[in-house]
């Protein structure tokens, strides 16, 4: 009697294991269809723009690995122009995979993830990949997702070129930025940098920035070639001398809800990991051949190019990214990184 007791009990045990287990595997609903869909959307609208060329790869790879049985559909801009609302989207499970910038992610209460927005972290484009491709990549993933109880999963870094000034009169020293208006974050470690050297940080909004500048309203402001020339920044009064200031090698997160990225099946996971590494190389290659194509549109349309001695940047940088460091608690990481260089 007893042997019956304890194997109904048993018995008892494992069917609710087994109900609990079919419970948690609540794989991803097909559409009528039968195709597994996915939203990948980025905010920026020009067709142009290598965050296109990226998430169209990633839909290439997608769609042929599963053989058709997962459709990506992307979005340029076209679910939302703010990073805010993409990974609100995201969080909802109205878009699958965004690109997000550090300093966004730190309104999600990631502070960590800022540390790549801080400038002069990196002194080369070679130095960034080492970074972001090594173990300071992997461990600022786990960060991610670890931060954000699995809301968000890192599926790679994106870069978004090379930032340098571009303003109504060229940079030869320091000391030129003095009393400069710039368009740039009014708040953190990149206002701080720049009120070091002088300058005025501006909050100017992006869409408003080109009249900004045309009606002198902000003297300066800062991005990469394929971002400030798509939008004709460089022929404006205030927008023709640009000095390659090379302060941010920056870094983008390609992003997609953890909890719906486990509850994918292994073959589908494998497919979208597969297909995010595909997106990686292609929007790097992308960003890097139109920082140069843009350049020379750049100088073609009239603007002026001078290079600068960075050293004196770098050294007002270093102790405000130190400082910033130790806040946010990744003076480990700043060290690896720093390593890395050498």
């Amino acid at each position: 009697m007893r042997k019956n007791k304890i194997a109904f009990i048993m018995l008892v045990i494992s069917l609710i294991a087994f109900v609990l287990s079919a419970c948690n595997t609540d794989e991803v609903d097909a559409e009528k269809d039968g195709k597994i869909k996915i939203i990948a959307a980025h905010n920026q609208t020009s067709p142009d723009n290598p965050y296109q060329v990226g998430l169209l790869k990633f839909k290439e790879v997608v769609e042929e690995e599963s053989d058709g049985k997962m459709e990506v559909e992307v979005h340029a801009g076209t679910i939302g122009t703010e990073e805010s609302e993409l990974v609100e989207k995201l969080q909802l499970g109205a878009a699958d995979v965004v690109l997000a910038s550090p300093g966004f992610m730190t309104q999600t209460g990631i502070r960590e993830v800022d540390l790549f927005s801080a400038p002069y972290l990196f002194n080369s484009y070679e130095h960034w990949l080492a970074a972001v491709d090594g173990e300071v990549g992997q461990e600022m993933a786990q960060i991610i997702n670890e931060k954000s109880d699995n809301s968000f999963k890192l599926l790679g870094y994106w870069s978004a070129g090379v930032r340098h000034y571009y303003g109504k009169k060229p940079i030869e020293s320091v000391e030129d930025l003095e009393g400069v208006s710039l368009r740039t974050q009014t708040s953190g470690v990149i206002s701080d940098f720049w009120k070091a050297t002088g300058a005025i940080p501006s909050g100017i909004a992006w869409g408003e920035l080109y009249q900004g500048l045309q009606q002198d309203v902000v003297d300066s402001s800062e991005n990469a070639y394929p971002f400030f020339v798509q939008q004709a920044h460089h022929t404006t009064s205030n927008g023709k001398y640009i000095t390659e200031t090379a302060h941010d090698y920056t870094t983008r997160f390609l992003l997609t809800n953890g909890e719906k990225f486990d509850n994918y099946t292994k073959e589908q996971q494998e497919i979208i990991s597969q297909a995010a590494q595909a997106s990686v190389v292609a929007e790097r290659e992308a960003t890097m051949k139109q920082d140069e194509e843009y350049k020379e549109k750049a100088i073609a349309d009239g603007a002026e190019v001078n290079e600068i001695d960075r050293q004196p940047f770098i050294d007002i940088a270093t102790p405000i990214l130190n400082e910033f460091a130790k806040e946010i608690e990744v003076e480990g990481l700043l060290q690896q990184i720093r390593e890395l260089e050498e």
